[in-house]
C-alpha cells in the first residue's frame, strides 16, 4: 500500500521515499529498572487509530520528523519537526 507523506522540508512525497522508525514513546525518567527499560525498548502499543510516529526522509533531505497518522486509513493528519531536547544533566 502506498500513500503520500509530507516531508516538512521537501513537501508531499510518496511514502516509498521514507523510512518508518516506530511509534513516538516516552523515555523512562531517572534510573529505570530493567523492566522499564525493556518495555521502552521492545514494546509498542500498535493500536489501530491515530498515533504519533518517527519518520526519516531516506531518499530525500535526510530529515527526521514526527507524523501523526491514522493507522486504519494511512491518512496523515499532520507532520512536525520535534523541538530539540536539552542535554541530560
Amino acid at each position: 500500500m502506498t500513500f503520500i507523506l509530507e516531508c516538512p522540508a521537501c513537501g508531499p512525497r510518496s511514502v516509498d521515499e521514507f523510512g518508518y522508525q516506530g511509534e513516538v514513546t516516552r523515555r523512562p525518567a531517572g534510573t529505570p529498572t530493567q523492566r522499564e527499560l525493556s518495555a521502552y525498548v521492545y514494546f509498542r502499543a500498535n493500536a489501530a487509530g491515530v498515533q504519533r510516529e518517527w519518520w526519516y526522509h531516506r531518499l530525500g533531505c535526510g530529515l527526521w520528523f514526527i507524523a501523526e497518522r491514522d493507522t486504519r486509513t494511512n491518512e496523515v493528519l499532520r507532520v512536525e519537526i520535534p523541538p530539540p531536547t536539552p542535554p541530560a544533566a
